[in-house]
């Protein structure tokens, strides 16, 4: 997707702020994505490489392309690639409702944190079904903002996370997206389809936690559309600087959070 319809833009900032998440909660979304041994895998806007990595450790034998529309993110990805020295993926820039492979060219599909991103959905769940195998599966993670609860909260730092998911909406994206998943696979022509909730709850018990995902993490994402949701007028800046501070309150020590993402798996038949 153009950068222009990422709502969190293609900043470095922004390429530390995936690796924190993907870091953060790696064993609550990836334990048990698993692929066989010489089965060829497509990842789907693979950006910055930060879910890549979880990908191919996990199936250090299987044979994994990963594609992304920006040039500037698998230069990225391959850095952090090499870095860490996981020879069993291949980059290739491609736009997901073009693919450059022939139909049936994969036995398994992984998509994370793309869909929210855009505008059509269904389409894109359409064009990756062309490049799976009979008989192949499809895994999709997406977050859904209107599952997020935090303690303590205010006004104002509702309404910044209320203007997280505005501005999403404004570029034609749907940050709601998790719950969703079963009938966009569905629309799409999956069968067999399992969509499963993973819930995410943190408290100061938890310091990695409130560290690596609210304060590393969450706010990052949510500071990222102060641009536009000023510009907007969607909030004054005196209640927007609030609303962050409020919102910061979260990783405190009486703070909480929760979010849940989803889970899908699916099967072409």
């Amino acid at each position: 997707m153009p950068a222009k319809k990422y709502v969190h833009g293609y900043s470095k900032k922004e390429s530390v702020r995936l690796r924190n998440q993907a870091d953060t909660v790696a064993r609550l979304l990836h334990d048990d994505t698993v692929y066989p041994t010489n089965s060829r895998i497509l990842e789907a806007g693979c950006g910055v490489g930060a879910q890549t990595i979880y990908l191919a450790r996990n199936s250090p034998r299987a044979k994994i392309v990963s594609v992304d529309i920006s040039e500037a993110s698998l230069k990225e990805a391959k850095k952090l690639i090499e870095k860490h020295k996981i020879k069993n993926v291949l980059f290739q820039q491609a736009d997901i409702f073009d693919l450059p492979f022939e139909d049936e060219s994969f036995d398994h599909v992984f998509v994370c944190f793309l869909l929210e991103h855009l505008p059509n959905p269904v389409k894109a769940l359409s064009c990756l079904r062309k490049a799976l195998k009979k008989g192949g599966s499809i895994t999709v993670f997406e977050g859904d903002h209107g599952s997020c609860y935090f303690y303590p909260e205010s006004k104002e730092s509702v309404q910044t996370w209320k203007c997280l998911i505005r501005s999403q909406a404004d570029l034609k994206g749907d940050s709601l997206i998790g719950r969703q998943l079963y009938p966009l696979l569905k629309r799409a022509g999956f069968k067999k389809i399992e969509v499963v909730p993973r819930m995410i709850y943190i408290d100061s018990s938890k310091p990695g936690l409130v560290d690596g995902f609210i304060r590393k993490t969450i706010i990052p994402m949510v500071e990222g559309v102060r641009r536009q949701s000023l510009k907007s007028g969607l909030m004054s800046r005196a209640s927007w600087e609030k609303g962050i501070k409020d919102l910061r309150k979260s990783a405190g020590p009486d703070g909480t959070f929760c979010y849940t993402f989803f889970k899908a798996r699916a099967k072409k038949k």
